[in-house]
């Protein structure tokens, strides 16, 4: 990308699972003009839209959204494809002279946009094969306690079922001279975008009762039903599209291992768990600027500081 393409004014709001991001967005697309763009790994399932917490339909039409909901189940996403897919609807967005607004809890996602994507070398295809193999065998939570040896870091960030992310991780960790996290950190190479990161700043207290309620919402709005279909559409526990908190719970309420009430207290501590790691995540970026959900104005401000040449 050029210099002056990368610098295409974007405003990222991100944060944990439950935040507010969502009804944040619309309040910010009314006063940008803007466009949301998912930066959420979930959000891109198409068999998902309850569990995952897409926006709605009402919510969509408030204001044009990309890249949600359009990825099947048995196919995986990994960062520099959707960094391209991203980049491709920035310039759509700005060229109808609107703002992109990137909205999600996928912390690489932005870091990449923002800092620029890792020039990770090649890895053998067999130790690929290999891992994947141990995947299907030993299962992804024993995979995901060797890349918490091998890059903490990197394990931190990801759940014990993300069986794509943790193989990935350990590929680099073995195949290369450099864990993942020290490629992201050494080897990025140019930035996609420009724009102020803004994190929408809830405690884990507070999201706690919040997300309860909201688990409590998706079954109510037919959660076990979406399952259902998605199964029937891909019966394939291991496909990646199950990995996603909720979407495993429910899986295993189907595969009659959980009662739903197991599998809804296990979804409500691994939702908490991730929005533990996302706190934890954003806090650690330099970059990352703390807003409350409902401070349009600070939001405002902080993209009119960054527009400034």
């Amino acid at each position: 990308m050029s210099d002056m393409e990368a610098s295409l004014p974007v405003l990222c709001l991100a944060g944990p699972t439950g935040a507010g991001k969502t009804a944040l967005a619309l309040r910010l697309a009314d006063r940008l003009h803007g466009e949301v763009v998912n930066c959420d790994s979930r959000q891109l399932y198409k068999d998902f839209p309850i569990i995952t917490a897409q926006p709605s339909a009402e919510e969509q039409a408030h204001c044009p959204h990309h890249l949600y909901g359009w990825l099947d189940t048995d196919k995986t996403m990994d960062v520099a494809t959707w960094i391209g897919l991203a980049k491709e609807k920035i310039l759509e967005v700005r060229g109808r002279q609107h703002v992109p607004l990137l909205v999600g809890g996928t912390g690489m996602y932005f870091q990449h946009l923002l800092r620029g994507i890792a020039q990770v070398p090649p890895v053998d295809p067999a130790l690929h094969q290999e891992l994947l193999s141990r995947l299907k065998s030993e299962g992804a939570p024993a995979l995901h306690e060797e890349l918490a040896r091998t890059d903490p870091d990197l394990a931190a960030r990801l759940h014990p079922n993300d069986g794509q992310r943790i193989v990935r991780g350990l590929e680099v960790a073995l195949g290369t001279e450099h864990t993942l996290s020290w490629w992201h950190v050494h080897a990025a190479g140019a930035p996609v975008c420009r724009g102020p990161l803004l994190c929408v700043n809830t405690p884990i207290k507070e999201l706690e009762p919040r997300l309860a309620r909201r688990i409590d919402i998706m079954l109510a709005m037919g959660a076990v039903r979406e399952a259902e279909k998605a199964w029937a559409a891909c019966p394939c526990e291991e496909a990646p599209g199950w990995s996603g908190i909720g979407c495993r719970e429910l899986c295993l309420y189907l595969l009659k291992k959980l009662s739903l009430e197991e599998a809804k207290l296990l979804w409500l501590k691994n939702t908490r768990a991730y929005a533990k790691r996302q706190i934890t995540w954003f806090r650690g970026r330099r970059e990352a600027i703390f807003i409350a959900s409902d401070d349009v104005a600070a939001c405002l401000d902080a993209f009119e500081k960054e527009m400034q040449p």
